[in-house]
């Protein structure tokens, strides 16, 4: 790997915006990737650093550019919930159908975490799909159902999903619906909020 490339992807890892502006000017290409396949955008987002991220925007880099294990720039906002990194990177038109390792969305993760203001973030400032079915057979909705703990965090995901269209009677693969599933877990006002839409 050429110096100039080497400096670029350890500089957006360490969020070192100086280093990464030297970098580029020294002829790295903006795009370079470590062994793994991971760009420098990707090394910043994954460490949320926000001011590196920018610069490499604005010099060209792919937002959707993924590594071996399918992770992309964006795709990796919906793990962090970095509201920030994800306004950073809408400049670099996200594709907001590319897909993780899962069959998923940003959406989904950032549901599953409990990721409340970005998920009202995303839902807000772009059409992402609300009901995108991933490979487990799970949409964000059941995702944020099934793998939450139920507090507070997970009954605002789904209030917010719910205002944006999602649909509650999808059911996952075993033909079990969100609702069914918030009743078996017990978590009353999450099954509250589902009940109110059927």
């Amino acid at each position: 790997m050429p110096p100039a490339d080497r400096d670029l992807l350890f500089a957006a890892e360490n969020g070192d915006v100086d280093a990464v502006r030297a970098a580029l000017t020294a002829g790295a290409p903006v795009d370079a990737r470590s062994v793994h396949g991971r760009s420098a955008l990707l090394l910043a987002a994954l460490a949320d650093h926000v001011d590196a991220a920018a610069v490499l925007v604005a010099a060209g880099a792919d937002v959707n550019a993924a590594d071996d294990r399918e992770d992309s720039p964006w795709l990796v906002t919906g793990v962090t919930g970095s509201v920030a990194m994800m306004e950073t990177l809408l400049p670099g038109r996200p594709d907001l159908k590319r897909l993780n390792r899962y069959g998923g969305t940003c959406l989904i993760p950032a549901a599953e975490r409990g990721h409340v203001a970005y998920v009202r973030a995303l839902l807000q400032q772009t059409d992402i799909d609300v009901d995108h079915v991933n490979r487990l057979g799970w949409t964000a909705l059941l995702e944020a159902v099934i793998l939450g703990n139920g507090g507070r965090a997970h009954q605002e995901v789904v209030e917010l999903l719910i205002t944006a269209g999602a649909t509650p009677s999808l059911p996952d693969g075993d033909g079990v619906t969100a609702l069914e599933h918030a009743e078996r877990r017990g978590y009353t006002e999450i099954a509250g909020l589902l009940r109110a839409v059927r």
